[in-house]
């Protein structure tokens, strides 16, 4: 199994390509206006223009309308959907791509339950 690195948070060109230069498999753009990491489409589309073709880009959305996800991917290269909130399976399959799901961490969760309820996330994060 090989590690991928992912980065997170990404708000600015330079900041996306050092990144890629320093072994960044993944980006990680934050479509959450609450974050101080937020990016709008228009933002996500001058950081994402032409870069390396083997660089995935992940979009982070929390509890995000489905419009907004849909515009996300008609306008972007977008490679996984990591959703943050308490989106159900039902809603993170809807949009026919491969997602991750984040676990918020606290007392009382039971993963195996989690793992189970989202079957067709392609990996689970445990934040």
């Amino acid at each position: 199994m090989r590690t991928r690195v992912k980065i997170c948070g990404i708000t600015r060109r330079q900041d996306a390509e050092f990144a890629i230069e320093m072994g960044a498999d993944a980006l990680g753009l934050v479509f959450y206006p609450s974050s101080p990491r937020a990016v709008t489409v228009a933002q996500a589309e001058q950081i994402v223009e032409g870069l390396a073709p083997f660089v995935a880009v992940v979009a982070l959305f929390v509890d995000a309308k489905p419009e907004h996800v849909y515009l996300c991917l008609q306008s972007l290269p977008i490679s996984v959907l990591q959703f943050h909130g308490d989106e159900s399976p039902e809603y993170c399959e809807q949009f026919g791509m491969p997602y991750m799901k984040v676990i918020r961490m606290r007392d009382g969760i039971n993963l195996a339950e989690m793992a189970t309820r989202y079957t067709s996330a392609s990996a689970l994060l445990l934040d």
